[in-house]
């Protein structure tokens, strides 16, 4: 691909990117949306990472990978879970995963 073309479709990209930006607004013509939506909405970017953190620590091509780094991240997790510090948490993450690929 040329650099030319490169940058058309980034162009394009952005053009679209604005377009979709602008439907929701113009749909909606100023009227509020219902409170349930707005929750649902702010709770699709945490769920999308959720997703994308789960998919890249479990996936190993076509099979599912479980090892020493899915551990540590769980009780990380249970850790956070029950109201520790996020600091402690990583630490914490980074120990067991430790430990368990010593073992």
């Amino acid at each position: 691909m040329s650099a030319g073309t490169i940058w058309a479709l980034i162009g394009l990209c952005a053009a679209v990117t604005a377009l979709i930006k602008a439907a929701g607004p113009v749909a909606l013509g100023g009227r509020e949306l219902p409170a349930w939506v707005n929750g649902v909405i702010q709770l699709m970017a945490p769920a999308l990472l959720s997703a994308l953190v789960c998919v890249s620590t479990l996936a190993d091509g076509k099979h599912l990978g479980v090892g020493a780094d899915t551990a540590g991240v769980a009780v990380a997790g249970v850790f956070l879970l029950r109201g520790g510090s996020i600091v402690v948490a990583v630490f914490l993450a980074a120990a067991v995963t430790a430990l368990l690929r010593a073992v």
